[in-house]
């Protein structure tokens, strides 16, 4: 019985607040253990309990649970109006701190972490995307006929060889006419009633130059080859055209007059460098239509000759042309040659290329008669009826170099006109063979020119003896 009232005691010790203020609207408490209950272990021996009590065991699993609504309305009350409101749930064994952590994953995800093969995807696209751009930027900024790969060696030689588009203008600034050449050709001229010759000189080394008509259109006959030659290794230096690229022989292409691909058959193959040899050392007409045609054709290369600035060169119809509706000028092919020769329009080697070729021309009849000994030239002829043509670069044995163009209107195949040319010839190389005048130093000498004159000379084995030397020249090294 004591222990029964001490179990009594205990519970009577217990601050418990008034029943309606521990319960929210919506939880309801069970009820609290009567007075004459009493805890586990507490019982006594040999007396069993009535049927309305419940065991000690039962109490204090109703404590816990007692104590976790009394936890839950104190979360509720503290928690503002309208937020989550607890609900009773006897299986609900999670703590609230549990509860809130599962409700704050609900609110707010976590970031999944991205894995490594997702950002090396990442770096690959922007790295594609980079290389796009700039290869964008690249094809704008480069020329884009350059189709062979080179070297960074190469690549340097092209630039210091190849000139700029703004420095292979013509024409060239020329300084002042050759009075000497001048006269003589009015010489030849009123020798030559029947023949209008047009001539263009031009000293390479001073830029002085002779002009003869030099202006006027005459028919290009065979010498439109050279501005095609010219044309040929423009596309070589580009990369268009290679020099052991085959061309094939076409039936559409062969024509008459000089040169021996006429009599070859059509299909036949020849390396770009065979045929446009052949069209300026034999002149061969089919080698120079298979060049044109390679080159794109008549209208593509007048376009490129308005460029260089050849104002009367123009092509109208293909090889061999004996109307003589392909026309030019003097002035323009000397023009062209001093171009070519200055290492402008294509690079030094093509140019040592195209002038090695023209040194290869058979036809020596002309300019070539009128040269002395030990002078070379580089030149191409041209013949039809109507007109007889010589262009040629001489090279002096003396150092000296000079372009000469001579271009004949002659009745029909008049052989006078051959011999003119021979005569324009010699009266050029006989001028540029002379030497070059020197400045007069015929002056009086000064009084110290004339007193040096009188000193004697000495022995330098033996003493200088100033009683040798003048006295007022004594007195004067002397002082």
């Amino acid at each position: 019985m004591q222990m029964g009232r001490r179990g009594d005691g205990e519970m009577g010790r217990m601050n418990i607040p008034p029943k309606t203020s521990l319960t929210p609207p919506s939880v309801q408490l069970p009820p609290y253990p009567q007075s004459g209950s009493r805890p586990k272990g507490h019982q006594i021996p040999g007396r069993q309990l009535p049927p309305t009590v419940k065991p000690a065991t039962d109490a204090r699993k109703r404590r816990r649970e007692y104590n976790k609504l009394r936890t839950t309305r104190t979360a509720v009350a503290s928690s503002p109006r309208g937020t989550t409101r607890a609900q009773p749930n006897q299986q609900q064994s999670y703590p609230q701190a549990t509860q809130r952590q599962k409700s704050s994953k609900g609110r707010r995800p976590l970031k999944r972490p991205v894995s490594s093969l997702v950002y090396l995807v990442r770096m690959v696209i922007v790295g594609i995307g980079i290389g796009a751009i700039a290869g964008t930027i690249l094809s704008t900024l480069s020329p884009s006929d350059q189709t062979a790969v080179k070297t960074n060696d190469q690549a340097k030689t092209q630039i210091q060889e190849t000139p700029t588009a703004a420095s292979s203008s013509l024409p060239l600034s020329l300084r002042q006419e050759i009075p000497t050449l001048k006269t003589k050709m009015q010489t030849l001229v009123a020798q030559n009633p029947n023949l209008q010759p047009g001539v263009f000189i031009i000293d390479l080394d001073t830029g002085a130059y002779l002009d003869w008509q030099g202006s006027a259109s005459f028919s290009a006959a065979s010498t439109i080859k050279v501005p095609i030659l010219v044309a040929f290794f423009q596309d070589i230096d580009a990369g268009k055209i290679r020099l052991d690229e085959p061309l094939i022989l076409q039936q559409n292409l062969i024509a008459g007059g000089s040169g021996d691909l006429q009599y070859q058959q059509p299909g036949s193959q020849y390396t770009a460098l065979e045929v446009v040899t052949k069209m300026i050392a034999i002149s061969d007409n089919t080698a120079t239509n298979m060049i044109i045609a390679r080159l794109g054709g008549p209208n593509a290369l007048n376009q490129r000759f308005a460029t260089w600035g050849l104002k009367a060169t123009a092509i109208r119809n293909p090889l061999p042309d004996l109307e003589g509706t392909n026309t030019t000028s003097p002035r323009d092919l000397a023009d062209l040659m001093s171009v070519v020769n200055q290492g402008k329009l294509m690079s030094l080697r093509s140019r040592d290329r195209l002038l090695d070729i023209m040194q290869q021309t058979e036809t020596n009849t002309m300019l070539p008669q009128g040269l002395g000994p030990g002078a070379t030239i580089a030149h191409k002829t041209g013949n039809i009826g109507s007109v007889l043509a010589d262009v040629g670069l001489v090279d002096m044995p003396t150092g000296k170099r000079y372009i000469v163009v001579a271009m004949v209107k002659r009745p029909h195949n008049d052989d006078s006109a051959e011999e003119l040319i021979r005569q324009i010839s010699s009266v050029t190389y006989e001028y540029f063979n002379q030497p070059r005048a020197t400045p007069s130093t015929t002056s009086k000498p000064s009084e110290n020119t004339a007193i040096l004159t009188r000193i004697p000379t000495f022995n330098d084995n033996k003493p200088s003896n100033n009683n040798n030397v003048p006295k007022k020249l004594s007195k004067k090294l002397q002082g």
